[in-house]
């Protein structure tokens, strides 16, 4: 049974009870505006700007979104990702979401998650840790985000 049908949501009850404990450590509450932002995250399935999150979640104001992002972040549930343009955009950790990469167009800003297959994460496992050895570094993690032009705009 997934998460959806017991909970009428797309993020699980563990998901949501870790958050909790961590905001709880924080001396800070899950509150529901919170819950609202992790849900609208976990549905769009992709970085979504401010306006994007805004128009998902029409009661949630926009000040409020900003300062509930923010105390998501710096608990490390949500991150920023950098587009091509000067929007941010926000997705749920990789903890949470699982590990992905990002195509970015480098004309709208766009950005769509990529799932890489095993073979192409050992590809880059192996590139990324002989890179970092060549700087005297160790590679605990890495992500990419390959630039180029969406669908759309090659048509333009």
């Amino acid at each position: 049974m997934s998460a959806q049908e017991t909970n009428g949501t797309l993020v699980p009850p563990s998901v949501h009870e870790a958050i909790g404990l961590r905001l709880a450590g924080l001396d800070q509450r899950y509150t529901p505006m919170r819950r609202v932002l992790v849900e609208t995250l976990a549905q769009a399935g992709h970085p979504v700007t401010i306006p994007e999150i805004l128009s998902s979640a029409p009661g949630l104001p926009q000040s409020s979104a900003y300062r509930n992002l923010t105390a998501l972040m710096e608990i490390g549930v949500v991150r920023r990702v950098a587009g091509a343009d000067d929007h941010g955009r926000f997705e749920l950790a990789e903890e949470l979401s699982g590990h992905h990469h990002h195509l970015v167009c480098a004309r709208c800003g766009k950005v769509e998650d990529v799932h890489p297959s095993p073979r192409l994460e050992r590809a880059l496992g192996e590139a990324a840790r002989a890179v970092a050895a060549e700087q005297g570094y160790e590679v605990t993690d890495h992500q990419l985000d390959l630039m180029g032009l969406c669908p759309l705009c090659v048509e333009r």
